[in-house]
């Protein structure tokens, strides 16, 4: 049998057994190892957060079948399949069941020399590198991420990895900073205790020519201008739920910023001369830096449980994610 979790209604998470699926022409079957739960998307859907009317309602209707961090090993293809084989292991956007039928088009190799729990991540490292390549971070930038969750963690390291420096970290929890890689020109700031501008000027003479919105919070996304200079580029790297009251002039006219919006199906379909960063190669480009040891996302994991706990786990998420990083199920 093939067990699946299901958002029942608002609130409500289940196990349920599901027939075993058979992949068709260009599918394969993949057995699942590890999948990774979305504590934005995910527990916004559960927790009936969607604002009336916007795109949260098409994609939250009950029963839902959540997840998108598949990783597993290919069990059986079906007609007309040539990139992978059984046996493979692969990252795909399958969502959390035991087996689960993908494209075959879509699946990601995983390489040997990484674990489930490292792979797990690609998702997250798709959305985040888009940001950063649609953010233009380059070499020798002063970048601030607002809000350290996992997309605001990947966003450090990502950014780092681009060659920024300074890239300073924000965020309220002392847990979540604790997360940040110690590394020369990655800084982490509670801006209760100092200014996150003040302290990138500090360190460089100028404010951010970058700034990431990672906190989702539509009510402190126009103080997180703030850090930025002149003519420097705002990425929105969240899906802030809500409306902010934003001056034109103030915000954008006058110090002539560039607002960039980064969602993940920004990415190109093809990868074309103009634009090849396709999440497929965004993914290949994360897997190396993690075989290579440019970053480590292990140390990312904060819960870990079967995946017949889920009921359980959703639970205690809803009552307070605050010290949640990445959440591992293990099928």
């Amino acid at each position: 049998m093939n067990d699946v979790i299901v958002f029942e209604e608002q609130g409500v998470v289940t196990v349920e057994e599901r027939e075993m699926p058979e992949p068709g022409p260009g599918e394969v079957l993949v057995e699942t190892e590890r999948t990774l739960i979305s504590t934005g998307t995910e527990l916004t859907i559960l927790a009936g957060e969607g604002e009336p009317g916007s795109n949260w309602e098409d994609i939250a209707e009950f029963p839902f079948e959540p997840g998108y961090n598949n990783v597993g090993t290919v069990a059986e293809t079906g007609a007309d399949v040539e990139r992978v084989a059984v046996g493979d292991r692969v990252a795909t956007l399958g969502d959390h069941r035991a087996f689960a039928v993908r494209d075959a088009a879509e699946c990601r190799p995983v390489p040997s020399e990484l674990s489930a729990d490292e792979a797990v991540f690609f998702t997250i490292a798709e959305i985040v590198s888009n940001g950063v390549r649609r953010g233009e971070v380059t070499w020798g930038e002063g970048v601030v991420v607002y809000g350290l969750g996992l997309l605001g963690q990947l966003a450090v390291r990502i950014c780092e990895a681009a060659g920024a420096r300074p890239v300073v970290g924000v965020d309220l929890a002392d847990t979540r900073l604790d997360y940040l890689p110690d590394r020369p020109g990655v800084v982490g700031v509670d801006p209760r205790e100092r200014d996150p501008g003040d302290v990138i000027e500090a360190e460089t003479g100028r404010l951010a020519d970058v700034v990431f919105e990672v906190t989702g919070n539509p009510d402190v996304v126009t103080t997180e201008l703030d850090a930025l200079r002149d003519q420097g580029r705002f990425v929105v790297l969240s899906s802030p739920k809500g409306e902010t009251s934003f001056d034109f002039h103030d915000h954008c006219n006058a110090p002539s910023y560039r607002i960039i919006g980064a969602h993940n199906s920004s990415h190109p379909e093809t990868a074309t001369p103009d634009n090849p960063w396709t999440q497929q190669r965004h993914c290949e480009l994360f897997f190396d830096y993690l075989a290579e040891g440019r970053f480590d996302v292990e140390s990312l994991v904060s819960h870990r449980s079967h995946y017949a706990d889920a009921p359980e786990l959703y639970e205690m998420l809803l009552a307070d994610r605050t010290d949640a990083m990445g959440v591992v199920l293990e099928w």
